[in-house]
């Protein structure tokens, strides 16, 4: 029998004797169609190409320097008076007259107001007959005195008689002086019924009204005395770490702030207001227009004290693991690392840095978003302020 093979495309009938000869034609042809297969996938995987050099990151810096800063300070306050008190009647009674109101001007020595004196007048009048009686008592124990002391002088009555005229005497001019302070208290008394300015100013409230009934140091008028003038103003207690100059307050009226006057720190009150979270500040004012009046809202400007900061733009700000940070940039290497630093405050736009650089420092200032640290940088225009 024979057997036909399909080779090479062609078709031949083929004896059997003949099939290991083109088998091994077609083991060899395979062979070097597979070794040409071999090499072409062991070239493929030869060493891979290089990637390309890195290209330094493209960044803009700031040479930074520590320059003197002051903080503009803005307060809203009221003018009041230097001095101001309050006016009480020193006896009880009714309200029989009420001469001032609010907003009036008074001088020292003018009744403001005053109280029924029926009471009053009737002590005086006791007072006055009290001390006549004591005083008849007195005379006649002169002129017993006197007789006494002529009789015992002759030798006519003894020792024992003449002292006791003598303690009669005593005791009459006692009673009599006791009489005389009753009198003046009862006419003190009498005058506390008329309510006197002590001194020139405005009445700046009042608390009595006719036909009221008082009290002893019941408050009934107040008076804000003429003289020097305060701006008084409610501050929050963080303003105090760092007070303004006290000569570098300038106050403003606030219905018309053309109208100003320099002023000085003259108060800081030792306590806390636990309600409205301030503490009060009194400011003397120098030489105030008339338009300042007592009551007037105004507004005071200042600096505080200056720090030596930093300003720097809100772009160089970045976050770090224990806060805000900057990177600052190497001069001989190139290479940027990020440094924690201390925020003073902020401002519109911009950072005031307190701790953290030193004067000549190169912080980035723009195109830090993305790089790293150690990493390589080329400066745009260093030393620029962007």
């Amino acid at each position: 029998m024979r057997s036909f093979f399909f080779i090479d495309g062609a078709t031949d009938a083929m004896p059997r004797s003949d099939l290991g000869r083109r088998s091994i034609s077609v083991c060899r042809t395979g062979s070097g169609a597979l070794a040409l297969v071999l090499a072409a996938l062991l070239t493929g995987c030869g060493p891979a190409e290089q990637p390309p050099a890195q290209v330094p990151e493209l960044v803009k810096v700031l040479a930074v320097r520590f320059e003197p800063v002051s903080r503009a300070i803005s307060l809203t306050g009221t003018v009041a008076a230097r001095v101001e008190s309050d006016l009480s009647f020193r006896v009880a009674g009714r309200v029989a007259r009420r001469n001032v109101d609010v907003s009036d001007h008074v001088k020292a020595g003018d009744v403001l107001a005053t109280l029924e004196t029926q009471e009053q007048e009737s002590d005086v009048e006791s007072a006055e007959a009290t001390l006549r009686s004591a005083e008849a008592t007195l005379t006649q124990a002169e002129t017993n005195f006197a007789r006494q002391r002529r009789l015992f002088e002759g030798g006519f009555i003894t020792r024992g008689v003449f002292d006791n005229a003598q303690e009669q005497l005593r005791t009459s001019q006692g009673s009599a002086d006791a009489a005389r302070a009753d009198l003046a208290t009862a006419r003190d008394q009498l005058s506390f019924t008329e309510l006197k300015a002590d001194v020139d100013g405005i009445i700046t409230a009042r608390t009595i009204e006719t036909g009221q009934v008082v009290a002893a140091a019941q408050t009934a008028f107040s008076l804000a005395q003429d003289g020097q003038r305060d701006a008084i103003f409610d501050i929050y207690e963080a303003l105090l770490a760092s007070a303004p100059p006290s000569d570098g307050v300038v106050v403003r009226l606030g219905s018309d702030p053309s109208v100003e006057a320099k002023a000085v720190v003259r108060e800081v009150s030792p306590t806390f207001d636990t309600t409205t979270g301030t503490v009060r500040v009194k400011m003397t004012l120098i030489d105030p227009p008339a338009a300042m009046s007592l009551g007037a809202a105004v507004t005071g400007m200042g600096l505080s004290a200056p720090r030596n900061l930093v300003s720097l733009p809100w772009t160089a700000l970045g976050a770090g693991t224990s806060g805000p940070t900057v990177w600052v940039v190497d001069p001989a290497t190139k290479a940027v690392t990020q440094r924690p630093i201390e925020i003073d405050r902020y401002r519109t736009g911009e950072i005031l840095v307190g701790k953290g650089l030193s004067d000549g420092d190169l912080v980035v200032t723009a195109g830090g978003q993305l790089l790293r640290e150690g990493q390589i940088v080329t400066l745009i225009e260093p030393g620029a302020a962007s």
